[in-house]
């Protein structure tokens, strides 16, 4: 979880922000001792902050259950981000077609300091409980989105993501070292698609395509995901096509659409 005692050169206004992401990431409305846990800051200066983001509708405070949640500020932000900085609007009949078409969960996903943010998604005919949903921040070294971004990187900021990357082993299957990691996006670039042998979630595979711009700038990913007992590796691969047709398809329509310069790294 974010923890606003981190070195920022961003002063007061990075810590402040920093405690949003906070309050953000407990996905439910909470008390100031439960922040004053995570948050790392004294009790005085937590408290100023969080009045602060309260004032401008960043944070709603509920005065009868005591409970700080992101405010309608911050949702009619949300909205015009995805509007504007968002691939969401971009792909959103691609992503239509293609899952009309396999009737298999399709996500659509962007790089964000190193991790993958799900920022649209269409459920499979049957749908299956999964981790990644819209609005989701997932890691980028043990999924099949954030692999094909990774992938087809600039060498600067590849080292910059994969210092960020934890490691962690979710799975049996997960890559846990950033050797691994370099050796499997080799062949992600040799080949034009990744995949995600159960390495974050047990029992859910996927494969995923890169979206890039006319430069060869990563600008997004887009994946079909499906679960081992009902598709077989082979079933698998055989999406590669139609995955990296969406992909580019994507690209196309993106080309007319001004991105903005995300960090992604």
């Amino acid at each position: 979880m974010t923890t606003p005692q981190r070195e920022t050169s961003d002063g007061t206004v990075g810590r402040t922000l920093a405690v949003l992401d906070l309050v953000a990431e407990f996905g439910r409305p909470v008390r100031f001792a439960e922040i004053l846990l995570k948050a790392g800051l004294p009790k005085a200066t937590l408290y100023r902050f969080l009045q602060t983001l309260a004032h401008q509708d960043m944070l709603a405070f509920d005065d009868v259950r005591q409970t700080y949640a992101p405010g309608m500020r911050l949702v009619r932000l949300a909205h015009s981000a995805w509007a504007q900085s968002s691939l969401a609007p971009v792909a959103q009949d691609v992503m239509d077609r293609l899952a009309r078409d396999i009737g298999q969960t399709v996500h659509l996903a962007q790089l964000d300091n190193g991790a993958v943010l799900y920022v649209d998604k269409r459920n499979a005919r049957q749908p299956v409980e999964m981790f990644a949903q819209s609005g989701k921040v997932g890691p980028a070294y043990c999924t099949g989105v954030g692999k094909a971004m990774l992938a087809h990187l600039p060498e600067d900021r590849l080292a910059q993501a994969i210092a960020r990357q934890s490691f962690h082993a979710h799975t049996e299957h997960t890559l846990t070292t950033p050797a691994a990691l370099r050796q499997d996006l080799a062949r992600i670039r040799e080949r034009g698609y990744a995949l995600d042998d159960e390495e974050h979630e047990v029992g859910i595979a996927c494969i995923a395509a890169p979206i890039l711009s006319g430069n060869g700038r990563v600008i997004g990913a887009i994946s079909v995901t499906t679960t081992t007992d009902t598709t077989s590796r082979d079933q698998l691969l055989a999406l590669a096509g139609p995955v990296q047709q969406a992909a580019a398809q994507i690209a196309a329509a993106a080309d007319t659409w001004r991105f903005p310069e995300h960090k992604q790294a």
